[in-house]
């Protein structure tokens, strides 16, 4: 049996869950949400939810491997440096045509859902799960695009560590965001997100890595994404997630914790967040430019473990944990790493915290899931019903 990582107060909790999201995006309400309706009649009703959850999350892996192989130093849209093989066109096709297939999955594995007449608490948990971690893949293939040791914008990869923490850390604060209100209100740039993401895959592919070192008055068409990003991630969504917590102290409409109670989810990701930027920024060997791949991944990871914790607290009504065990081995790394000051250790270390951090949150997410099927007697991937229990 696996283990059981949800108490008895967590399994109370999702069986009194209702499901509770504001949506105001033009875009979401007006373009995708009618597409999806349409779209979703030619699947058919055997076809379980989480199925295409779990296959959008698969095609999103695949884009992450397929560039890992092809672009694995981020050397492969580079002008200065030719030693390095260029991405193929039809790899940014491919993962442009990926992209796009899982945003449209992931649109519609609740209406599927709702059509099939099979929601679950375990459907919404595994969505947004997944996208937890999506969240992470996303500005790490984003930045193959771009390259590293250009003469400008490109050569910097902290801006790949910036980029990556804007990303996951938005998605974190807008589940702690629920925590506090009750109410997931929906980012508008979600759906901007995935669709420009495959757009500029598509536009890679086709007119190569060049067309985004086009300079006009100056500037390069590449320099414009990053303030985007920002201002569409970030700036849009922490404002609005403070006031709509603030609203709800205000309104009486929130959960109404104290302080320290509504804080408590977010100290893990203070802490990671600190302990990533020490590291990133006082490495002894340049950590980051030596493997920002598996260095983001494993960030990325630890993240992903602390916002599943952070959505089944939520979901579940239940306190969130203040600290998160995947801490333990990164300040560990981040000790040794100052102590020894040599390059392959240090390598060492990164690789062995990404497979743990990995491994770790692969068991969490799988033994969370399959314990929730378990409780709400129900198959996983598939809608056949299962024998009722005895009781």
């Amino acid at each position: 049996m696996p283990y059981k990582y949800l108490g008895k107060h967590h399994l109370d909790g999702f069986d009194k869950y209702k499901y509770n999201a504001v949506d105001t995006s033009p875009l979401s309400n007006y373009v995708m949400h009618p597409l999806w309706d349409k779209c979703i009649k030619i699947f058919p009703k055997w076809l379980a939810p989480n199925l295409m959850t779990f296959c959008g999350f698969l095609l999103l892996v695949f884009n992450f491997l397929l560039l890992s192989y092809f672009d694995w130093d981020f050397y492969g849209s580079s002008r200065l440096h030719p030693a390095y093989p260029i991405v193929p066109t039809y790899v940014w096709i491919t993962c442009g045509v990926c992209q796009f297939v899982a945003h449209q999955l992931d649109g519609m594995d609740g209406k599927q859902a709702r059509r099939t007449k099979s929601s679950t608490p375990l459907g919404e948990l595994f969505d947004h799960g997944i996208d937890s971690w999506v969240a992470a893949f996303m500005p790490i293939e984003l930045y193959s695009c771009f390259s590293r040791c250009e003469e400008d914008y490109g050569k910097n990869v902290f801006i790949l560590f910036w980029i990556l923490w804007n990303i996951v850390g938005v998605f974190t604060i807008s589940h702690w965001e629920k925590y506090n209100t009750g109410v997931l209100f929906l980012p508008w740039g979600y759906d901007i997100s995935q669709l420009s993401l495959a757009a500029v895959y598509l536009a890679t592919g086709i007119f190569g890595y060049e067309f985004w070192k086009i300079t006009v008055y100056g500037f390069e068409w590449r320099v414009l994404l990053v303030p985007l990003v920002f201002f569409g991630s970030a700036g849009l969504s922490i404002p609005q997630s403070l006031y709509n917590i603030y609203r709800g102290y205000k309104d009486g409409t929130g959960k109404m914790r104290s302080f320290n109670r509504a804080m408590e989810p977010l100290y893990p990701l203070f802490a990671l967040f600190a302990l990533s930027t020490i590291w990133v920024y006082f490495s002894p060997t340049g950590i980051l430019e030596l493997q920002p791949r598996i260095f983001c991944l494993a960030i990325g990871t630890i993240n992903s473990n602390i916002a599943c914790r952070l959505i089944i607290s939520q979901m579940s009504d239940t306190l969130c944990n203040s600290f998160n065990q995947l801490l333990i081995p990164l300040a560990l790394c981040v000790v040794s790493a100052f102590v020894f000051h040599d390059s392959t250790i240090e390598v060492y270390l990164l690789y062995s915290l990404c497979t743990i951090s990995i491994v770790a949150h692969v068991h969490y997410a799988s033994c969370v899931v399959y314990q929730l099927a378990d409780h709400f007697n129900i198959h996983i991937f598939s809608l056949k019903k299962k024998k009722e229990r005895k009781r």
